[in-house]
């Protein structure tokens, strides 16, 4: 099929014309002839089927029924009137029901003859269905045949305007007539014998035009798989590319600062996860290509050593070392961590924030830019002009969701060759979601956690178990702990009936009175200097309660601290919940999270508190948050433009994505340039991708 005509624009196809496209281009960013052909159906109206009266449920969507008008009376009601038909077959009786057109309905319905009627049920002491499709049984058997009928996303603004469902499929038949069903193939022989797909041209017309329910299977299985397969191949040959001609340094020393950190500093005996992660690493440094890893790693699984050996191994080799994370906190805790796990080594390490004094920024640049300075940990402050290295080889980004993809880049200018990039994250991702939006970096995991810890107990508990909560929380502070209470508002809103944080504060400071107990309290509205004052309070030990907002998810790290009190649970997000139960944990003793709700809750909410419950393994709360919530507001994905999906589903086709990906890396292996004859329609395909940013421009 010429690519050409696909490029035309919607205005010009016949019924079209220039009010209904500019409606098409803004509701469904439909330019060309082309996005209309990619704009799949979201779901069918199987019409191969026919239900009898007997078999209706309640919660039936659309159905047919053969049968015949007995009986036709009009109702008077508040406003205007109804037209009240029965409907019988043999089975049983069904009410039809129109609150409008009720004279020309009442002129041309013929009782007692067969009719076929389509549409929604509603149950109401007996089954009734409003405004239905009807046809004469003979006319429907001698015409048209439409198996399945595909309904095409819409707005409430086209429907208004009058682009009806309907209306887009004529438009649909239209292209089709047009195109004369000729569409170029864009998967190679092999990859359609081997995986038994059906053409091109077959998946485009049975994905508009289903004659059943198996057409439309092999069709849509065909279609998704292919939307995949070049999506990997995207991602696997950036990847390729990015080992062959992106240059690294080389780190080939193992030197005196990492073995004698190894012997003489590490605090505890490494984990075999911990182990296999560091041979990954040193093997990407070695190899003279960039290094482009993520590290993912559970709520004190212990990235953190793992970054800081392999910053010692760029130190080893002449080259500097910088850590950058998402907030001042959580810098803070990298940077105090980092001094006391090297103890009297001789390394210097330095932290830039937002708030460090202009005399100290003065140090730390001279010191960067001389070389005496050797790891520098610290905020998007990192990443400004003004921060300028001798030699840096390794750049380690943590919680690398909360940085855009622009400020990443940032940091690979800061030497002439690209440093190497470690990217870290404690938010499990989940493998179909990491397979599509990181793609194209390797991936390292640590799934073990360091011995001697204990799993974390977690309960749901009802707001009316609060005072055995505070007991029990008196219990654990007798026994010298110290617990955190989480809210999800600083102020009252006054369409949410939640806790919110002040009200909060006051009932615990009326349970826990001075001077037995101490409390702190911590939000984001405080400033700097008094969040970190109340902050260092409770790390020091002098309040036993840490009452705060979210600010505390990541980046607290109290091995005292043994109860989390999560509020208004319902309220927020699993990886969220995951990530604050990860605040506990963190010494031997054992610890508990609690999770605080009312008794009303949507499904959802009951799904992710029974998930807390039941598991803290972070990368099933990773897959079940990815079912709940979906691919675009995990990680940041929408913004990262991979995961516009047309007719794909990550979630739902993870077996596809497998196969796709599987499909990808095997056809670059055996042939990276795809020169070879039998890849010519893959090779073309993909060719226009560097001319069109939607996956279904150069899929046709």
């Amino acid at each position: 099929m010429s690519t050409d005509i696909l490029q035309t624009p919607i205005d010009y196809l016949t019924g079209v014309g220039p009010t209904r496209a500019e409606l098409l281009r803004k509701e469904l960013g439909i330019h060309t002839y082309q996005d209309l052909i990619h704009l799949f159906p979201n779901r069918y109206i199987d019409k191969t089927q026919y239900y009898k009266v007997s078999q209706l449920q309640r919660n039936t969507a659309e159905v047919q029924i053969i049968g015949k008008i007995v009986h036709l009376k009009t109702i008077a009601q508040k406003k205007g009137k109804r037209l009240v038909a029965k409907f019988v077959d043999d089975t049983g009786s069904i009410e039809l029901v129109w609150f409008k057109g009720q004279k020309w309905i009442q002129e041309n319905l013929q009782l007692n003859t067969p009719y076929v009627i389509f549409g929604k049920t509603n149950y109401y002491n007996g089954f009734s269905m409003p405004h239905p499709e009807m046809e004469l049984l003979s006319k429907h058997q001698s015409g048209f045949q439409i198996g399945m009928q595909p309904i095409y996303p819409s707005t409430e603004r086209l429907s208004n305007r009058g682009i009806t469902n309907r209306g887009i499929s004529k438009m649909m038949q239209q292209l089709f007539l047009l195109l004369k069903g000729k569409f170029h193939e864009t998967l190679s022989d092999d990859m359609i014998q081997a995986l038994h797909l059906i053409t091109k041209r077959e998946a485009m017309l049975n994905v508009h035009f289903p004659k059943n329910q198996e057409i439309l299977q092999k069709a849509q299985y065909r279609l998704k798989l292919e939307e995949l397969f070049y999506i990997q191949l995207q991602l696997v040959t950036k990847n390729l590319i990015h080992k062959q001609k992106i240059k690294g340094f080389p780190f080939n020393a193992v030197g005196s600062y990492f073995n004698t950190f190894y012997t003489k500093h590490l605090p505890f005996e490494l984990t075999n996860a911990q182990k296999r992660v560091l041979k990954e690493i040193r093997k990407d440094l070695g190899t003279g290509a960039q290094m482009n890893r993520l590290l993912q790693g559970d709520v004190g699984s212990g990235k953190t050593i793992v970054g800081l050996m392999s910053l010692l191994l760029a130190i080893d080799n002449g080259f500097q070392g910088c850590l950058m994370a998402p907030t001042a906190i959580l810098a803070q805790q990298h940077y105090t961590g980092i001094k006391e796990l090297l103890g009297d080594l001789d390394i210097s390490v330095a932290i830039l924030m937002g708030s460090t004094t202009t005399k100290k920024r003065r140090e730390i640049h001279a010191a960067l830019e001389d070389g005496s300075l050797h790891i520098l940990i610290g905020t998007h402050a990192i990443i400004e002009d003004k921060v300028k290295f001798k030699n840096l080889g390794l750049a380690i980004i943590d919680e690398q969701h909360r940085f855009g993809v622009a400020q990443r880049a940032k940091l690979w200018r800061k030497n002439s060759c690209p440093p190497h990039v470690l990217v870290m994250t404690a938010t499990p991702i989940p493998r179909t979601l990491a397979m599509s939006v990181y793609g194209d970096l390797d991936i390292s995991i640590i799934d073990e956690l360091p011995p001697g810890r204990k799993a974390i107990k977690t309960v749901h508990r009802y707001d009316s178990n609060r005072l055995k909560v505070f007991q029990f929380m008196k219990e654990e502070i007798q026994k010298g702990r110290q617990l955190y209470i989480v809210y999800p508002l600083i102020q009252e809103s006054e369409t949410m009936d939640y806790k919110d944080l002040m009200d909060g504060y006051e009932s615990i400071v009326r349970s826990f009175p001075l001077p037995e107990y101490q409390i702190s309290i911590v939000h984001g509205q405080m400033k700097p200097a008094d969040k970190d004052y109340e902050m260092q309070r409770f790390v020091k030990g002098e309040t036993q309660i840490m009452v705060a907002t979210t600010v505390i998810e990541v980046g607290v790290n109290v091995p005292n601290a043994s109860v989390m009190i999560i509020e208004s649970a319902e309220r927020f997000g699993l990886s969220q919940l995951h990530q604050l139960r990860g605040r506990v944990g963190r010494g031997a003793e054992q610890s508990f999270c609690i999770l605080m709700t009312s008794y009303k809750l949507s499904n959802d909410s009951k799904t992710r508190l029974e998930t807390m419950v039941r598991t803290n393994d972070g990368f099933e709360i990773a897959e079940v948050d990815l079912k709940l919530r979906g691919p675009g507001d995990l990680m940041g994905t929408q913004q990262s433009g991979v995961l516009n999906l047309k007719i794909a589903d990550i979630i739902k086709d993870s077996d596809i994505l497998k196969t796709a990906r599987q499909y990808a890396i095997k056809i670059l292996k055996e042939d990276p340039s795809l020169s070879d004859p039998k890849h010519i329609a893959i090779q073309h395909t993909y060719a226009q991708l560097t001319k069109y940013k939607n996956i279904w421009n150069y899929i046709s």
